[in-house]
């Protein structure tokens, strides 16, 4: 296994958006993540001090950057990466929803001990998404833009007591949350992780957890953005995620890796994560969970 225990390696820092998407560690071995702040809550001096010391100590940093990060947050973090004219910053983009987001966060943090280098971490985040089942219980999908809504569902939101189940990763669905309603699941070990803003997470684990059948589930506070994400105040977010770090490992390592023709990190994917050059060769195709267990 891959894990640097008693070495003198540093792991690559793993960078989030925002302290709501920072889960609480499971153990005490995950690194904390680094908090790159809205620039209203954090002064750009202070920014290009805090990331500074970062590169100082870990070498590199893997931001993992939400797609409906809002303009100025973003502007801000390629400005901290222009300023310090580093090709040690990569900026990683994620189209999963909030809670997703933060498990997937965190899913690098665990990595971030073994002996993964700063790209091969950087291409995982767009790997580790297809592993990710991410949906959310909605009581109106009348303002739901980030999954197809047809016109008869636009119209039961507006019936009092309609709730949708909605999966927007890694397939998106939309049904009625009717007493018999399934939403198709994951086909290997997973904890069920969900937080509920507006109303209660019953549905989550008297309907939900019964049908993908997790290790373990666990409610966590919702991140701020669940709410505009989804289109509604009222919103149990849940996302089921592989908990074992050592298959999470076992998927990364399966996959070909490059090294990058421009700065010469060793890399998955078809683009370096650190200064963007392509990569000859096509995208890698997705292993199976079950092959790399094995």
């Amino acid at each position: 296994m891959g894990r640097d225990g008693g070495t003198e390696r540093v792991p690559t820092a793993i960078g989030a958006t925002g302290e709501d998407l920072v889960l609480p560690a499971t153990d005490r071995q995950t690194p904390a993540a680094v908090v790159l702040g809205h620039p209203e809550q954090q002064p750009l001096d202070r920014q290009l001090a805090d990331v500074t010391a970062v590169l100082d100590h870990y070498g590199h940093l893997v931001v993992v950057v939400p797609s409906w990060l809002p303009a100025p947050a973003r502007q801000r973090l390629h400005t901290v990466r222009s300023i310090l004219e580093s090709d040690r910053i990569a900026l990683v983009e994620s189209d999963l929803p909030p809670l997703a987001v933060a498990v997937l966060v965190q899913q690098l943090r665990q990595l971030s001990l073994y002996d993964l280098g700063p790209g091969v971490l950087g291409g995982a985040v767009r790997l580790l998404s297809h592993y990710v089942h991410a949906g959310a219980l909605l009581g109106s999908v009348a303002r739901l833009d980030r999954v197809e809504v047809d016109f008869r569902s636009h119209l039961k939101s507006y019936v009092p007591g309609r709730q949708f189940a909605v999966l927007a990763n890694p397939s998106p669905l939309l049904l009625e949350a009717d007493g018999n309603v399934r939403l198709p699941g994951p086909d290997f070990s997973t904890h069920l992780t969900f937080g509920a803003r507006g109303t209660g997470g019953e549905w989550v684990r008297e309907r939900l957890a019964p049908q993908w059948r997790p290790q373990l589930v666990r409610e966590v506070a919702l991140p701020e953005w669940s709410g505009r994400w989804w289109g509604t105040g009222k919103v149990v977010e849940f996302a089921a995620h592989i908990p074992d770090v050592g298959v999470l490992y076992q998927l990364v390592a399966s996959v070909r890796r490059e090294n990058c023709g421009w700065c010469g990190l060793e890399l998955i994917g078809d683009r370096c994560p650190f200064c963007a050059a392509p990569v000859g060769p096509p995208a890698p195709s997705v292993p199976s969970v079950t092959t790399v267990s094995e």
